[in-house]
């Protein structure tokens, strides 16, 4: 069972630069990537804001918090961030790179831990997080975290799956995605995991989803394909059998159209892992739904800053085999 069509989306940019950006904080460098935001909870002790933003270095040593009392801003940089790398159970040092696996223009990771998916669970009274690291033979895969206070968390060493791992629950299962479009599910949000369907190419990178009823939209990007880089999305029937579950026609949420997003460099095909220029990309998309509005944070320019859009859905009228079904664009302003 499929979706008849492809999921189109109005966007209006929030703002006329990122809101988040290197110069915010010495500490944090100048990679920017992974964007997850809750509303913090009344219950949570001594609130910095009303909104946390967390985010990471490609290949940082801590996960990055940002707070504001307002979605679209001002937002200040929390300078110590959240889960540390050595809380984290993922190794201070890694099995030697092996040169002919290195390909032209490719960041070497380091010890690092990224990609926090975060979740309010008011049953439990507690932030759960969802992180990955690199082991010592440089495989990357995800763990969990907890915290009482969305500041200190505490890791918990068993491995969920793969790495760039978003959460979501339905129907009694607590399901994961990974990369590249991987899912896992549990009856406990802290795993263990079992392994289900892939349903995207091996050229996905970061996804976000957005869980309406009985339809999962997935929002994504892929590397190495035509450039530029760029948010696409795409939705799953969940009322089969997971193993059954297929993926609908592809839309383009929003592709660099503004300097700041990287539309004033030339087009070329993106690589995988981190990158340290600005380039012509979108990459990393996350999903934050309140009040009936949805916003969409994005990694802009390669992984050079934090920008924040208010998507609104817009007429789906394409049939899926009719031209531009698949292609479909969204109006973007």
């Amino acid at each position: 069972m499929t979706t008849e069509v492809a999921p189109r989306f109005e966007v209006s940019r929030i703002g006329d630069a990122p809101i988040l950006v290197p110069s915010m904080d010495e500490r944090m460098g100048a990679n920017l990537a992974g964007p997850s935001l809750i509303r913090a909870p009344e219950w949570l002790p001594d609130r910095l804001g009303e909104y946390y933003l967390y985010f990471a270095h490609h290949n940082g040593t801590y996960i990055r918090l940002a707070v504001a009392d307002a979605i679209e801003g001002p937002w200040r940089i929390h300078t110590p961030g959240a889960l540390q790398h050595t809380e984290s159970h993922f190794p201070d040092e890694l099995d030697p790179q092996d040169p002919a696996k290195v390909r032209p223009g490719y960041v070497v990771s380091t010890p690092h831990i990224a990609s926090p998916d975060v979740h309010v669970d008011e049953e439990r009274r507690e932030i759960r997080m969802y992180f990955h690291g690199i082991n010592r033979d440089r495989t990357q895969v995800t763990r969990a975290a907890t915290s009482k206070d969305g500041v200190h968390f505490t890791a918990y060493e068993p491995v969920l799956g793969r790495s760039y791992f978003r959460g979501f629950e339905y129907g009694g299962w607590y399901y994961g995605q990974a990369m590249p479009g991987i899912f896992y599910r549990s009856r406990d949000p802290l795993g263990p995991f079992e392994e289900g369907p892939t349903l995207f190419s091996s050229n996905m990178r970061h996804s976000a989803l957005l869980l309406e009823g009985d339809t999962l939209t997935v929002f994504y990007t892929n590397v190495g394909e035509e450039p530029p880089e760029k948010i696409l999305a795409t939705t799953i029937d969940l009322r089969p059998d997971w193993m059954e579950w297929q993926t609908g026609p592809v839309s383009t949420v929003l592709e660099p159209e503004r300097d700041y997003e990287g539309a004033d460099l030339p087009l070329v095909t993106s690589i995988r892992g981190e990158i340290s220029d600005r380039a012509r990309q979108l990459r990393d998309p996350a999903i934050y739904a309140e009040d009936g509005r949805l916003f969409l944070l994005y990694a802009v320019a390669g992984e050079s800053g934090i920008a924040l859009a208010e998507l609104k859905r817009a007429d789906q009228d394409v049939a899926p085999n009719s031209p531009g079904a698949g292609a479909e664009g969204s109006r973007a302003t």
